[in-house]
């Protein structure tokens, strides 16, 4: 979907409207929030956001599974596969399933991973304990009672923050933040900007760790479009970000072209961007995610690869080892 202007500006009126089914929507969510899920009986690890849409998620599971690889864990993501239509349980093969099988994200992360996408998340966990999981990197599920987590690492953005702050359809909210905030384990702040502080703040007055990462992007693929100008396209949950950050390499960003997350690209839509770029003499550039959705015109599309970096890598590492410990000792 692509998220309303109103969601990230001032007080409006379609969010003052949107308010009473706000409220009823909101008070479904909080309910959920309290119900009691499946244990495991292995280490659960979620990443998730306190609202719809992108805040760097993605590569902060695939910087996660990196690091539990580091300690000696052997990390399965576990995945609703949004967007996909297969209901699973089912382990990725990116040799065999599409993006619109399995989602797009589950896609991409499958190629240096194992991932299960399962409908019902519960179900999931005996395929990834058969893949011989050690860990469950949960991908989203933060709101979602079916298992029980053992630790909840948020993501946030910098620059963006939670918008209005209202609940969903009012707002990018998932659910009424205060019950939220309770069941933060940890805040990651992705970016620059100040507005993730207020809730930063909050989180660090609990005792909870409050860490700030980066997305760095490939050097070598930088390097090699800068001698380019580029037509940009991303159909992700904030595509300005991924624009912003091509600019901020120094590439020339000639043209851009925003879509909705997830954005189900045709071969009519992707052949005029293709023969646009031709036209004009533009390399056609995107994120790795969308490139997950179009793996047939992968020859004539240059994805930009990036990485999540922790500016304080060993307070990640001290806090991953330590919750693992905590709940093997359950």
């Amino acid at each position: 979907m692509r998220e309303p202007g109103f969601w990230h500006g001032p007080a409006s009126l379609n969010a003052h409207l949107l308010k009473p089914l706000a409220a009823l929507y909101g008070a479904v969510a909080a309910q959920q929030l309290r119900r009691k899920g499946l244990n495991a009986g292995i280490p659960v690890l979620c990443v998730g956001n306190y609202h719809v849409g992108g805040a760097g998620k993605t590569p902060t599971v695939l910087a996660l599974a990196k690091l539990l690889r580091e300690l000696g864990e052997t990390p399965v993501v576990l995945s609703r596969g949004y967007g996909g239509k297969l209901r699973g349980p089912v382990r990725v093969d990116p040799g065999r399933h599409a993006a619109s099988e399995v989602g797009d994200e589950p896609l991409m992360m499958a190629d240096t991973l194992p991932v299960v996408v399962s409908r019902r998340r519960a179900d999931g966990v005996p395929l990834a304990r058969a893949q011989g999981a050690t860990v469950i990197l949960m991908d989203d599920g933060f709101q979602s009672p079916a298992i029980v987590k053992d630790a909840s690492l948020i993501v946030i953005d910098g620059a963006r923050g939670i918008g209005n702050g209202q609940v969903f359809p009012a707002g990018p909210l998932r659910a009424p933040l205060r019950p939220q905030l309770a069941r933060t384990d940890a805040l990651i702040i992705v970016g620059n900007g100040s507005a993730a502080e207020s809730i930063a703040a909050e989180i660090a007055a609990q005792g909870k760790p409050v860490l700030r990462a980066h997305l760095k992007p490939d050097e070598a693929q930088v390097a090699q479009l800068r001698s380019r100008r580029v037509l940009a396209f991303a159909g992700i949950g904030d595509p300005t970000r991924f624009f912003s950050t091509l600019c901020a390499s120094g590439i020339d960003v000639a043209r851009q072209r925003a879509f909705a997350d997830h954005h189900a690209y045709s071969p009519t839509e992707i052949e005029s961007l293709i023969a646009e770029a031709k036209r004009d003499g533009l390399t056609l550039v995107t994120t790795e995610k969308d490139l997950a959705r179009l793996r047939g015109w992968s020859q004539q599309i240059v994805p930009f690869a990036v990485t999540l970096e922790f500016d304080d890598a060993a307070l990640l590492r001290k806090y991953v080892s330590a919750r693992l410990f905590k709940a093997r000792e359950k």
